[in-house]
């Protein structure tokens, strides 16, 4: 059991991170850079949770990714992008917590997590480590099974452009 102090200190890191503005960092595969760059994607954010509670001991932290549907419902930035493709979702790749089983997501101040849960198509569980290029593959694998499964009319390479000009909608401040 964590003692108050820990888990104030967790619960405040938390917290801390929900509060950090989202944008890309530097590189990747640094999570470190989140604090440095007072920046931080759900992968960037989660991973460095993550880390924090391994290092810290705080059981019953498990870092996810999950591939749900990016709609101009659950998404409403990116709007005219699905809306000029003619597509309807695109799969996304998104990373979370949960913490004892409670999903946990500090991407932004709001939790994004409770706007897409009904949207999840799969999720797994995976180590910090992995929020560079294992995500990506995932994702590209991901994108790749549905493209062919759906019978979609773009290829690969389109979607994925597609895909990044809507991240790109997200990252533009109100």
């Amino acid at each position: 059991m964590l003692n108050e102090q820990k888990k104030t200190n967790w619960n405040e890191l938390i917290n801390f991170v929900k509060q950090i503005p989202y944008g890309r960092n530097a590189n990747r595969s640094d999570f470190s850079l989140v604090l440095k760059e007072n920046k931080g994607t759900c992968s960037s954010k989660h991973a460095f949770l993550k880390d924090y509670a391994d290092k810290n001991n705080i059981q019953n932290v498990n870092l996810f990714i999950g591939i749900f549907k990016m709609t101009e419902i659950n998404t409403p930035k990116i709007y005219p992008v699905l809306s000029q493709n003619e597509i309807e979702y695109i799969p996304e790749a998104h990373c979370y917590l949960k913490i004892d089983g409670v999903p946990i997501d500090v991407t932004t101040s709001e939790s994004f997590y409770d706007k897409i849960e009904n949207d999840i198509l799969e999720e797994i569980v995976i180590e910090p480590f992995q929020v560079a290029d294992y995500k990506v593959n995932y994702h590209k694998d991901f994108l790749k099974k549905w493209i062919f499964e759906t019978k979609q009319m773009k290829t690969f390479d389109e979607i994925w452009n597609i895909r990044e000009q809507c991240i790109e909608k997200l990252s533009i401040s109100v």
